[in-house]
């Protein structure tokens, strides 16, 4: 089931600064980000076997989520200091991206064809 995590900021005249440790609730093996998005949709799978934390860096996004389990949510990425755990099961989807969008997803597995599942649940 994906849940939201708040990453640590420490805000001051100088701007802001938001730090990725010890939260991620697994050994990050790829990073990879989504940006230039025009109004299509991205993602439509899920894994076998990798877990993802989803960042927003820069403008906004949403990303439709379902476990499989009944359980059906969409979570709205607005602020680089959220973090979107989504686990292997967790069939997703991202979109409607602002123009300025820069999505950053950290994985905790390498890219292996295999372990993508592209069928939605019924």
């Amino acid at each position: 089931m994906a849940y939201f995590l708040n990453l640590k900021t420490f805000t001051d005249k100088r701007g802001n600064l938001t730090v990725i440790e010890k939260v991620i609730p697994f050994d990050i093996k790829r990073i990879f980000y989504i940006y230039g998005v025009d109004d299509s949709r991205r993602g439509g799978h899920r894994h076998h076997k990798t877990i993802q934390a989803a960042i927003c860096l820069k403008g906004e996004c949403k990303i439709h989520n379902n476990n499989g389990k009944g359980r059906v949510e969409e979570f709205h990425l607005d602020s680089p200091d959220k973090c979107l755990i989504l686990e292997a099961e967790d069939w997703h989807e991202m979109y409607e991206f602002s123009e300025d969008a820069i999505l950053m997803v950290l994985a905790s597995e390498e890219y292996q064809e295999a372990d993508y599942i592209f069928n939605p649940y019924p």
